[in-house]
């Protein structure tokens, strides 16, 4: 019988040590995780990854953007940034097109199926977080998000954001 199996063995909170238990950051650190490997897996039923979210809610929120500058207020790499904008382009859910101001620049536009497929993914992630913060009440959820808004904003501040993805 493996020890898990047992009616017995103790449950993540019992496993965890008390001194990492009472450290916010790892139950921020471990909390995370798991949040982005249950959007991750609901995303990969479509094909997609993280960053191809990002990218089309980008797109969605500030309008087209030039190749390189996604790239830099997206955190990616600029070549990963050309291997997520192929899978999107291909799906016909991003166009792009050569900037007629600088020959040398793409611009890239979110399409109509774009806008869609982000809608999509946006109820996929609603459900995850439902999921996720079930043990807590509305106001509850409310009070978390403003809270880790206000943490974020001072991590992106302090230029220690990793990306948005």
């Amino acid at each position: 019988m493996d020890h898990t199996d047992r009616p017995d063995s103790p449950g993540p909170l019992d496993a965890t040590p008390p001194s990492l238990l009472d450290l916010t950051t790892y139950l921020l650190s471990k909390t995370g995780k798991a949040a982005r490997l249950r959007l991750a897996e609901r995303l990969a039923e479509r094909d997609l990854r993280l960053w191809h979210m990002a990218v089309l809610a980008a797109l969605a929120d500030h309008g087209p953007h030039v190749q390189r500058e996604l790239a830099t207020r997206l955190a990616i790499d600029p070549s990963d940034v050309v291997k997520v904008l192929d899978g999107l382009a291909a799906a016909g859910q991003v166009e792009r097109a050569r900037d007629t101001a600088d020959r040398r620049r793409v611009l890239v536009t979110l399409t109509t199926e774009g806008r869609t497929a982000l809608d999509q993914l946006r109820a996929e992630a609603r459900e995850v977080q439902d999921e996720l913060l079930a043990p807590l009440t509305t106001d509850e959820r409310a009070q978390l998000h403003g809270l880790l808004r206000k943490v974020f904003a001072g991590v992106a501040g302090a230029g220690m954001d990793g990306g948005a993805a």
